[in-house]
């Protein structure tokens, strides 16, 4: 006799397979701790460019005049568009790819962003590896560009130390002259001497080859197990850098001539603000520092649970961010106001961005210190734990993007295509390890995530706000979170932001300059070879496009471009006890009460969010029923 069926709304919660009232998708991974996710956005965001670009940044724009225009950018569209990538990936619990289910016409922004991220994480563990480089360098009870007559050295290098021994009164005219850390580092570490320019990459640098095999096997490592792991490891690099950072400062400041460094970095200078050049400036430091657009914000909050309060980790992380940058300046100019008197130069002379700063200004102040090797070690490290976690981002937005693609076959060999992705950049990196691998880097960096980055975020701020809607985004929010974003967020996703960027992709084209490294000027072929870089990743949104149209049904190309344009069918919550009011219809077999009879056998009542999903479901009646009047 066949056994009577139970109902599926009467079943107990014991008595069913699973526990329906679960948060977690558990084929796809969840955090595992309450502070893995807001410690991964704290490493990711919180990178090298906090330490080598913001304070050189803040002194060439107005000292402290210039964190008028930086807050105020960071309020126009940094918090609104880390907000709104935070909750597109939590709303969806999808990668960077996948999300475009959101608009399917749009997803060849997911592909853009993939192929941006792909090339700044080949040139980014580069960096890495350099900095790999100068921390087993500076196990040493001497580090090795405290001097000259190396073999490396030049007849033009001259040792600071000759100058203080030396009798003070005689001026010393350095201006011919290059200090033993700069020649340590282009002719000792990269050999720049071996190769004529980015045509002629000369040989292979083993130790560099070795230092950034390393550092590609030390990030498979830590995302070998996706958020699990890296989720873990990140309590150790997003919070050790402060450590570090808080003993160079303290180091710093009790410095002999630091208050001298520390004036310039920061006498406000408020002539700055009437130029426009200070306002783009202070808008891109906020548009790479947060890392908007790369995609690993999307993928971080992917893995959130639906409720996790991702408006309060906003905060929390950007103002976090903005203010480590500001700590940092302080650390890296209270010791070039000592560089600057121990020389007997002015500070603006030693003061220098980038791997100028972290490879040969930094370093040269490391060996006017006592206990250099010791000062030395811990400055690379930091730098060291800095750059990882922002490459797990990238490693782990790649992973994440292509297996939610293909759940079925790439989910249960996560690790293994893990491995694949890592080797493969790892063999795409290695003309970064020749001699002329700088020239290569330089270019990477110039053009992977320039406009086309730009690009990719307006688009990304335009289909959300545009073509998907505000009221439906806003009430995505308000299901997820419990409220409504405010009017702050509204007017800066439909207006401000966009507007904002929009300036600087525009400001970017018209003041565009060739790259170049120290007196070195590229090539005509090589800045043609960045270009289409940048182009490529705007290409992909065409041809998505293309891809999208061609898939729908129908013979005018109104119709597929309108249906390609609407959200799919399985575009919502990933899990159905989170499917309220629309998107309850578009899972089969679904029964509109079904979802808050979830929560109520889990919570054993109505809960807040059970209100907030009763709310949506009568506002989306009330708007039906003004439409068909």
């Amino acid at each position: 006799l066949a056994q009577p069926v139970t109902p599926d709304l009467l079943v107990s919660p014991s008595s069913q397979d699973g526990d329906l009232g679960s948060e977690c998708p558990e084929d796809r991974g969840n955090w595992t701790g309450r502070l893995d996710f807001l410690l991964s956005c704290i490493g990711y965001c919180v990178g090298l460019g906090n330490v080598w670009r913001f304070p050189y940044r803040a002194y060439t724009n107005g000292g402290g005049a210039f964190l008028v225009p930086y807050f105020i950018m960071l309020a126009i569209c940094g918090i609104p568009i880390f907000f709104m990538e935070l909750s597109l990936g939590q709303f969806s619990s999808l990668g960077p790819l996948a999300v475009w289910k959101i608009s399917p016409l749009f997803k060849g922004v997911g592909m853009g962003t993939i192929l941006i991220v792909s090339l700044v994480a080949i040139y980014y563990n580069m960096i890495i590896a350099y900095v790999l480089f100068y921390l087993f360098a500076s196990l040493t009870s001497d580090l090795p560009w405290q001097h000259c007559g190396n073999w490396w050295n030049t007849e033009l290098c001259l040792d600071h130390h000759v100058i203080k021994a030396g009798n003070n009164t005689l001026p010393v005219n350095i201006s011919n002259t290059v200090s033993p850390s700069e020649e340590y580092w282009s002719r000792y570490v990269l050999h720049i001497q071996g190769s004529s320019g980015i045509g002629d990459p000369g040989r292979i640098r083993w130790n560099l080859c070795l230092c950034l095999l390393l550092s590609w096997t030390i990030v498979y490592l830590c995302i070998l197990k996706g958020v699990k792991s890296s989720g873990k490891v990140v309590y150790f690099t997003a919070t050790f850098p402060y450590l570090i950072l808080v003993m160079l400062l303290i180091r710093g400041v009790t410095l002999e001539g630091a208050w001298k460094g520390i004036q310039f970095y920061l006498t406000p200078q408020f002539d700055h603000l009437l130029s426009s050049k200070v306002w783009i400036e202070a808008a891109l430091q906020i548009f790479y520092s947060l890392g908007v657009g790369f995609g690993g914000l999307l993928t971080f909050a992917s893995y959130n649970t639906f409720h996790q309060n991702i408006y309060r980790d906003t905060f929390i992380v950007t103002l976090g961010n903005a203010i480590t940058s500001i700590l940092a300046g302080f650390a890296i100019f209270s010791v070039l106001g000592y560089m600057s008197q121990e020389l007997g130069v002015p500070v603006n002379q030693v003061a220098k961005a980038g791997p100028g700063l972290a490879f040969v200004v930094y370093p040269q102040a490391m060996t006017m210190l006592p206990l250099s090797p010791f000062w030395s070690f811990l400055f690379f490290f930091m730098l060291l734990t800095l750059g990882l976690d922002s490459q797990f981002a990238f490693m782990e937005t790649i992973v994440t993007a292509v297996t939610d693609e293909f759940p079925y076959y790439l989910r249960p060999k996560k690790a293994s295509f893990s491995a694949v992705i890592c080797i493969a950049l790892f063999l795409m990196g290695l003309i970064l390890t020749t001699e002329g691998g700088m020239y290569w880097l330089v270019l990477l960096d110039d053009y992977s995530a320039g406009f086309g980055l730009m690009v990719v975020v307006i688009t990304t701020c335009l289909v959300v706000t545009r073509v998907y809607g505000m009221k439906r985004f806003c009430r995505d929010i308000h299901m997820m979170l419990g409220f409504k974003p405010g009017p702050y967020f509204r007017a800066c996703w439909m207006v401000l932001s966009p507007a904002t960027m929009m300036a600087l992709l525009v400001y970017n084209i018209v003041k565009y300059q060739p790259s170049e490294y120290g007196n070195y000027r590229f090539p005509t072929w090589a800045e043609v070879l960045g270009i289409l870089m940048g182009v490529l990743s705007c290409l992909m949104i065409p041809m998505g496009m293309v891809v999208a149209v061609l898939q729908e049904e129908g013979t005018l190309w109104e119709v597929g471009v309108q249906q390609a344009s609407r959200p799919a069918m399985d575009w919502g919550p990933s899990l159905e006890e989170n499917r309220t009011g629309v998107y309850v219809a578009s899972l089969a077999g679904s029964q509109s009460p079904k979802p808050l009879m979830v929560h109520m056998r889990k919570y054993g009542g109505i809960t807040s969010y059970e209100n907030t999903a009763i709310e949506v479901d009568r506002e989306m009646e009330e708007e039906e029923d003004d439409e068909s009047m």
